[in-house]
């Protein structure tokens, strides 16, 4: 489902009219998830600079085949008493579709991220406990502390499924591979702590949402 809206380049400041995905069902436009996942969908050029921005808006998210659904709701879009109230629309409509996951994410990377977690059969909620595990680790072994730095899910590859996840340092993008066995041992520990299971509704389950359970 695509809405037209005003937008404004962020290098000439000219305003214009873009189409914008307010709603992306990939069962209905199977070609849409691949733009999804190489965030092509969210980006529009400038038509007096040719300056390439990335377009800001919500956006429903919905993959019967995985039985997903993600909102796309950037900081400060909404009002949080429209936001309460979108909520509880989405959550009633949620209460038909059996065996969904329901998250919601602030900005563009974190929904791809999602998505690519979804795709290859993982939980992100065990994810955010390996991320946070693993900056832990590497902060033990003597680098720079990496707590509010934002670790993302790139792929999992190899006979061993070994996770590589990116993350900014020092002006590039760096990557970190983690042994499949760390995502197992974070999938035991939830499992036997059912209250670090996400609630109902559309919970966001980022590094704030696993760090309080670890008293930082």
């Amino acid at each position: 489902m695509t809405t037209k809206t005003l937008a404004t380049c962020s290098s000439c400041g000219e305003k214009h009219e873009i189409t914008y995905y307010s709603g992306i069902n990939t069962a209905e436009d199977p070609e849409l998830k691949a733009r999804v996942k190489d965030g092509s969908l969210f980006l529009w050029e400038c038509p007096h600079c040719g300056k390439t921005n990335l377009s800001v808006g919500q956006t429903i998210y919905h993959d019967p085949e995985e039985k997903l659904m993600i909102w796309l709701l950037p900081e400060g879009l909404v009002p949080e008493d429209k936001v309460r109230a979108v909520e509880a629309s989405l959550e009633s409509a949620a209460e038909t579709l059996e065996g969904y996951s329901f998250r919601r994410v602030g900005d563009v990377g974190s929904l791809i991220e999602k998505v690519n977690i979804f795709d290859a059969g993982l939980d992100d909620t065990v994810m955010e406990m390996v991320k946070y595990v693993t900056k832990m680790e590497l902060a033990e072994k003597g680098g720079k502390p990496l707590s509010d730095t934002p670790f993302k899910f790139y792929r999992m590859e190899g006979p061993d499924n070994e996770l590589t996840f990116t993350f900014p340092s020092e002006g590039a993008m760096q990557g970190v591979q983690v042994g499949f066995n760390v995502y197992e041992d974070c999938a035991g520990i939830i499992r036997r702590n059912p209250s670090m299971r996400p609630p109902s509704g559309f919970p966001i389950i980022d590094q704030g949402w696993i760090a309080r359970f670890f008293g930082s």
